[in-house]
């Protein structure tokens, strides 16, 4: 088996070990019974997640993990946008490369939870941390820290690097706001609270994140493109089904041209990442995937709800969680402007 055929069969792989959690053709009474609770996903799931190995799919094997790259972690979290799955996959696979052994063996087996804990305003990617960590303590406010109730310890970005803070530690408070998908986000404040302090560069694992943030936006709108042709090919209106309409075809037709656009922008860049340790590539293949995600499937989301009339506008209607979930995951690791304007900051003319 040739180098090519045996890392397609490992994307196969992945794809296919996902159904057990995402299956395509699943329906979303989980996802809706999930929706505004307290921790905003099951435990029991995500220890099946992690019992699959897949929050150390990108560590090396030294450190427990699988070692597998970025191509494979985009497959895992395409299939998961499909099924709009709501466990923390993203932010945990962030968080994992950082944490000292014991606290890495609990994050990996589901034991515990550590959430990245870097924003501390909207819009901002990396910036310079007004947080800071000295004498062994932590102050300062994170804000939009995904499914925060849920969190055993943060990984606390600072103005001296990361550290890792325990949740129910002296000084750490925190605030959730619903988001429009039945999640949340918290803001979290620390006063003086003890850390840990960790060693590690945050950029690439942030790259990594946005990308992977990407590959969920894909899925999702493969999902959501799928299910709006199978209602066009069934629903019938003035004698004959909807999806025959010239009209509708077209406009199908520039939704495809977006999805595969959106797919093979991800697909270039997790082989950027998988090969290239060059700054400035890899910032550009990410942002230039973020943004054209993050603008593809609210677009597609936004036009599969008139695709589909009145109905899609009520609750009950599943094609309504795809546009919610777009809305929310759309923002994280960066908005598609800001990805936009740092792809135009560092971009080479060539690509311009």
């Amino acid at each position: 088996m040739s180098e090519n055929d045996a890392r397609a069969e490992s994307l196969r792989l992945i794809r296919d070990s996902a159904a057990a959690i995402a299956p395509r053709g699943g329906d979303f009474a989980r996802i809706r019974a999930l929706r505004f609770t307290h921790s905003g996903f099951d435990r029991a799931v995500w220890g099946e997640i992690c019992a699959m190995g897949w929050v150390g799919l990108s560590l090396p094997e030294e450190k427990g993990g699988a070692g597998l790259g970025m191509a494979e972690y985009c497959a895992l979290a395409e299939e998961f946008g499909a099924g709009l799955v709501p466990e923390p996959l993203i932010p945990a696979v962030l968080a994992a490369s950082f944490l000292p052994e014991a606290w890495r063996a609990d994050h990996l087996a589901g034991k515990r939870l550590v959430l990245p804990a870097w924003q501390e305003k909207p819009g901002t990617l990396l910036a310079p941390f007004t947080t800071t960590f000295a004498d062994g303590a932590v102050s300062g406010r994170k804000v939009f820290v995904s499914m925060a109730n849920a969190a055993d310890a943060f990984l606390v970005a600072t103005d001296a690097g990361l550290a890792l803070v325990e949740a129910d530690g002296e000084g750490v408070s925190l605030v959730t706001s619903p988001t429009q998908d039945g999640g949340h986000f918290g803001t979290v404040t620390f006063e003086d609270s003890p850390a840990t302090p960790l060693p590690g560069d945050f950029a690439p694992a942030l790259e990594a994140a946005s990308l992977a943030s990407s590959a969920y936006l894909l899925g999702l709108m493969d999902r959501v493109f799928a299910l709006t042709l199978d209602y066009l090919r069934t629903r019938e209106q003035f004698g004959q089904k909807i999806g025959a309409f010239q009209a509708l075809q077209h406009r199908c037709a520039d939704l495809k041209i977006l999805l595969e656009l959106t797919r093979a922008s991800v697909a270039s860049a997790a082989t950027v990442l998988d090969t290239s340790n060059d700054y400035a590539a890899r910032a550009c293949a990410v942002s230039r995937a973020k943004a054209r995600a993050s603008d593809a499937a609210l677009r597609m989301t936004r036009e599969a709800i008139q695709l589909h009339g009145g109905i899609a506008y009520t609750d009950e209607f599943a094609i309504g969680l795809f546009l919610r979930k777009a809305m929310v995951i759309a923002s994280m690791f960066g908005t598609g402007a800001r990805h936009r304007a740092r792809y135009a900051a560092l971009a080479p003319e060539s690509e311009e």
